[in-house]
């Protein structure tokens, strides 16, 4: 997959990133670079290779499911700096 300029500007257009024209052909090579070293990537034969989270051997650390704090919202709403009827109460920031 090659991407060309009009794919570009709508890339940024969708990031709201703004692009001058004549960055363009330089992010053209740059995202079509990174396009060729994925589908070298995806070339790769992976069967047989466990999932891992880290590159030396390790076991993930793991919690109990348990509940705190749950039961006694007065304590946690202590906390807040305004609060109205058992809720937090934060300034508006949408007109």
């Amino acid at each position: 997959m090659s991407v060309d300029a009009a794919t570009v500007r709508r890339i940024a257009r969708l990031a709201r990133i703004a692009v001058a024209e004549d960055e363009v052909e330089h992010l053209k090579g740059e995202l079509n670079a990174m396009l060729a070293f994925v589908e070298q990537l995806s070339q790769v034969d992976v069967t047989g290779v466990e999932p891992m989270t880290s590159v030396t051997p390790m076991v993930m650390k793991k919690r109990h499911d348990v509940v705190n704090d749950g039961g006694n919202a007065e304590a946690v709403l202590t906390n807040a700096p305004m609060t109205e009827e058992h809720y937090f109460l934060v300034p508006k920031v949408i007109e």
